[in-house]
């Protein structure tokens, strides 16, 4: 019998993949077929539940508190579903919902966005908090995209590109402080 008191559980024989030293806080939950890249960090209350699809989530991704991570289903309104895939160096700000969506790498989602399904996001984008991208939308890189329905604001600028490394080497580091905690 699995322990449902556990941040890691499986559901029907798909059990979560971790790469090397994720931090996963006990009080989130990642259910399923998932797959976490080395070096990501999960915070409190997120939910990140592969049931009905796989989520693949890149290294040093970080997943902020309250957020919900989730995907789309096959059906006969859409014979295929949509996965979840997250590429690397992307930070995703609290309460965010991502669902059935493609985010490649370097993007910072601001707290409270909203990412609909089949929704593609290239490298490089802010989502400003509060966005929500709506289904099938295509956000192309180089853009901070805000509002609802999101819309690109303006290009980037070299000092918010040069956040994206930062930002997850940030939390790259506290995510470690909270594993050596756990170690003592």
């Amino acid at each position: 019998m699995q322990d449902t008191n556990s941040a890691l559980r499986d559901f029907k024989d798909q059990s979560p993949q971790l790469g090397e030293r994720v931090y996963i806080d006990p009080a989130s939950v990642v259910i399923g077929d998932v797959v976490l890249g080395d070096d990501c960090s999960v915070w409190p209350m997120t939910v990140i539940r592969g049931d009905m699809h796989r989520i693949r989530i890149g290294a040093r991704t970080s997943v902020q508190d309250g957020s919900v991570l989730h995907i789309t289903h096959a059906s006969d309104f859409n014979p295929a579903g949509f996965p979840l895939t997250i590429g690397e160096d992307v930070t995703i700000g609290h309460k965010a919902i991502l669902h059935g969506c493609t985010l490649g790498s370097r993007i910072l989602v601001g707290m409270g966005a909203i990412v609909m399904d089949g929704a593609v996001v290239d490298d490089e984008v802010i989502i400003a908090a509060g966005a929500v991208v709506t289904p099938g939308k295509h956000l192309e890189s180089g853009y901070v995209y805000a509002g609802n329905p999101a819309k690109a604001l303006r290009p980037l600028k070299d000092k918010e590109r040069a956040f994206f490394p930062y930002t997850a080497g940030n939390y790259v580091k506290l995510k470690d402080q909270f594993l050596a905690e756990a170690c003592l």
